[in-house]
């Protein structure tokens, strides 16, 4: 059986020196827990590192982290889906909204429950995707705060994740001037500013962030350590939180070249042929992982000398050329993912997990 590890030490590393900058800056971060896909060991071990805040896209990884941990502040960061009202109200202290309609709904649902639910309203700066419009802004939080049970507790915006639009000091000033013409308007305090995620680091470490910037939301610089602005990696963060291992179910020395009038593939797709490969031959082994779990790009073995030679819904073939390291059925082969790669290994129930 295939399975991911998570290193408690590295992780740990990881999140002592995201919290040693985000302390000399004054600035407020919750961890973004989804590629975790609410899995109660790995979340333990997040949990035992006394984040202030958790964030996630699920309600019902929200009820789990706060059956691990009731005190850990809990932050919902999409708009909530109507139906999700009772349990994101019951199981997030704060969420992100961008809709009139579904705070109104919050509203009567906190109240309902006796309590006062806390939201960060999403401003729209250019990566349209959830947030409200600017020239709305003003209006949109007169309508907000007047409602019962609902307390506003900061502005935020989301950059990069769909278009790929990159933060910069001009975008999040604008985010930094609507928080001032709100206090000054309505004589209220913005306690957050969520203008930063795992790609605005950069903006901290060249100091080019606006000071009024208080809070992120980090999740992929934390679990992979990686520079998601450049896409490169920081020098002085491990990359290797997160390894994938798959037992070679098969290896065998196997032409190269496909025997047969080629058809298309299972993904729909006609294999391209390379005239060289007639008349050799490589080591092949097949693993316990296929695309169920995984798509092959978002997975490299460690071993630079292998590669992936192609795939089907349960399996993976591996080129081993001509086996230099004597690998043999039974062995297990390790890989490091991206972050997709891990969300899609983390939200398969066929890939065991485990703590090193």
């Amino acid at each position: 059986m295939a399975f991911i590890t998570l290193n408690r030490q590295e992780l740990k590393e990881n999140f002592n020196h995201l919290q040693k900058l985000f302390d000399n800056k004054n600035i407020e971060w919750a961890v973004v827990a989804k590629l975790l896909c609410g899995n109660e060991l790995f979340l333990k071990e997040l949990l035992n590192l006394n984040p202030k805040q958790i964030c996630d896209s699920r309600a019902s990884n929200l009820k789990t982290i706060k059956k691990l941990n009731p005190d850990v502040e809990t932050v919902y960061i999409k708009p909530p889906p109507k139906r999700s009202i009772s349990k994101i109200v019951t199981y997030a202290d704060i969420s992100f909204n961008t809709e009139l309609e579904t705070i109104k709904m919050l509203s009567k649902e906190a109240n309902r429950q006796n309590k006062t639910h806390q939201i960060v309203i999403m401003v729209e700066l250019g990566e349209l995707r959830e947030g409200v419009l600017r020239e709305d802004l003003i209006m949109f939080y007169e309508s907000v705060f007047q409602l019962p049970n609902i307390k506003i507790i900061g502005l935020g915006t989301n950059l990069t994740c769909m278009y790929g639009v990159l933060p910069n000091s001009d975008k999040l000033r604008q985010l930094s001037l609507y928080k001032e013409l709100i206090e000054m308007k309505f004589n209220r305090k913005i306690q957050y500013i969520s203008g930063g995620a795992s790609v605005t680091i950069p903006l901290i470490l060249d100091n080019t962030i606006p000071k009024t910037i208080n809070h992120f939301r980090i999740g992929e610089t934390l679990f992979l350590g990686t520079n998601a602005y450049e896409n490169t990696r920081y020098p002085n963060m491990n990359q290797n939180v997160f390894k994938l291992y798959a037992e070679v179910i098969e290896l065998t020395e196997k032409p190269m070249m496909p025997e047969g009038e080629l058809g298309l593939n299972m993904n729909g797709e006609k294999t391209t042929l390379n005239p060289e490969w007639v008349g050799s031959t490589n080591y092949r082994a097949i693993i316990d992982l296929g695309l169920l779990d995984i798509d092959l790009e978002h997975i490299t073995p460690v071993d630079s000398g292998m590669s992936l030679v192609g795939a089907s819904s349960d399996m993976i073939v591996i080129d081993l050329a001509d086996n230099p390291k004597k690998i043999k059925v039974g062995d297990l082969i390790p890989f490091q993912m991206d972050y997709m790669g891990i969300l899609r290994i983390m939200n398969s129930e066929y890939v065991e997990k485990r703590v090193e």
